[in-house]
C-alpha cells in the first residue's frame, strides 16, 4: 500500500511540473494529465456521510480473469469487470467527488476503491470520448488488481459546459447530445490574498481581459502591473470565460497573457507566481474550496456580490453556472439516459449535495 501512495504521489507531483513548466503554452492544447493531477485534497465522504441508495438497479457486471503477470511471490491473475447496469462515466475535474459519491452509494465501494475508480480525463477529452463512442480508460480497482472494461464506450460525462470547437464536433459527428444542468456553482475570479482589490465589475473584468485595463491602480489597487493568467482552450473554465464573462469580447491572444495547463497549475500560478500580488485568474468555487487549496489566494466579489449559496440560488451572482449531466440523445433509454433520470431525482440530487454541490433544488 505504501509503495502504491508513493506511486501516485509521484505522478501527481510529476503532472503538476510538468504544468508548470509550460505555463507560457501558447499551443492551446488541453491537458493530458488527467483530473488527479490536479487535485491536492484528499476526496473524502462527508462528515455524516449517509447511505441514501437502497437496492440500486446501478450495478457492475462479469468480473473474469484477463491475464496475469509475475511478481516476487509467482504468477498472480489479474482481472477486469464489465459495466454492466452501471454506467462509464467520464467528465470534469470539478466533477470527480460527485462521481466518487455515486461509486460509494450504488456499488458500495471502499473509499480507497472510490477514488481508483473515479478517474476523469478533463473536460475536452471527457466531451471526445462521449461522442467518439471511446472509452475511458483511467479507473480501475486497485485493491483487487481489477481493470474496468476498456472496449465500453463512455456512456456518460459530468462536465462543465461544452465549447464551440466541441459543439462542432458532434455536429460532424452526428451525435445529437443531451445536456441537462444538475447542479449549481459559481464561476469566481480569484487574486493574491494581499491584493487590495476585493471587487470587480463585470466591465473591469472584460477590460482586464481584453487588455484595455492593465493596472491594478485603475480599479482601485496599487500601482501595479495586472497579470491576467487564462486556461487552454477548450477547458472548461475558459469556454465559461468566453461564454459567460466576455460574451463576444476578444481576449488577449495566448502570446500577450500567461496561460497555465491544468486548473491546479492557475491557482498555485495566482497565489506563488513570483510571490505575486498582482495576479489575477478564474476557476470554480468548489475547486478551490474542496479539490485545490491554496492559502495565498482570495476570492474577488463581483459588482459587490458574494459567490455564497444563496446568491447562486437566485442568480443574483453574475457568474453562476451550473454542472451538467451529458449523454447521447440517442441513448436517453439506455444505460446513460436512465442514470441521468435517476441524478435529477431526489435521491439523486441529495447525493450531489452531500458530495458537497449546490443541488438544483
Amino acid at each position: 500500500m505504501k509503495k502504491k501512495i508513493i506511486i501516485g504521489c509521484f505522478i501527481i507531483a510529476a503532472a503538476l511540473l510538468f504544468a508548470f513548466f509550460n505555463i507560457n503554452n501558447k499551443t492551446g492544447i488541453p491537458d493530458r494529465t488527467g483530473s488527479w493531477a490536479h487535485i491536492n485534497q484528499s476526496v473524502e465522504r462527508s462528515k455524516g456521510w449517509k447511505k441514501i441508495v437502497e437496492n440500486s438497479p446501478f450495478k457492475l457486471g462479469e468480473k473474469y480473469v484477463r491475464g496475469s503477470w509475475n511478481t516476487p511471490n509467482g504468477k498472480e491473475d489479474y482481472y477486469e469487470v464489465r459495466f454492466g447496469t452501471y454506467p462509464s462515466i467520464d467528465g470534469s475535474t470539478v466533477a470527480v467527488p460527485m462521481a466518487a459519491e455515486f461509486a460509494r452509494q450504488h456499488l458500495e465501494l471502499s473509499d480507497e476503491d472510490v477514488n481508483d475508480f473515479a478517474c476523469f480525463s478533463t473536460t475536452h477529452y471527457a466531451y471526445e470520448n462521449l461522442i467518439m463512442k471511446r472509452p475511458n480508460t483511467l479507473g480501475m480497482f486497485r485493491s483487487t488488481d481489477t481493470f474496468l472494461d476498456d472496449k465500453h464506450p463512455v456512456d456518460l460525462i459530468i462536465a462543465t459546459e461544452p465549447s464551440d470547437e466541441e459543439i462542432a464536433m458532434a455536429k460532424q459527428n452526428n451525435v445529437e447530445m443531451t445536456i441537462t444542468p444538475v447542479c449549481h456553482d459559481a464561476f469566481v475570479f480569484i487574486t493574491h490574498r494581499d491584493n487590495a482589490v476585493d471587487s470587480l465589475t463585470v466591465e473591469q473584468i472584460q477590460k482586464i481581459y481584453s487588455g484595455e485595463i492593465t493596472n491594478w491602480e485603475e480599479v482601485g489597487g496599487k500601482n501595479k502591473k495586472i497579470k491576467a493568467f487564462q486556461r487552454e482552450k477548450n477547458s472548461g473554465s475558459q469556454t465559461a470565460m468566453e461564454n459567460m464573462v466576455m460574451k463576444g469580447i476578444p481576449m488577449l491572444p495566448p502570446e500577450m497573457v500567461k496561460v497555465a495547463e491544468g486548473m491546479g497549475m492557475l491557482v498555485e500560478a495566482v497565489g506563488e507566481y513570483e510571490n505575486s500580488q498582482s495576479s489575477i485568474g478564474y476557476t470554480y468555487k468548489y475547486y478551490i474550496d474542496t479539490l485545490y487549496k491554496n492559502e495565498n489566494i482570495k476570492v474577488l466579489k463581483i459588482d459587490g456580490i458574494a459567490p455564497e449559496p444563496e446568491n447562486l440560488r437566485n442568480k443574483k451572482y453574475p457568474f453562476t453556472t451550473n454542472y451538467y449531466g451529458v449523454i447521447r440523445k440517442e441513448d436517453e433509454q439506455k444505460t446513460g439516459g436512465k442514470f441521468l433520470e435517476w441524478m435529477l431525482s431526489p435521491a439523486g440530487q441529495k447525493c450531489i449535495e452531500q458530495a458537497g454541490y449546490i443541488p438544483m433544488n
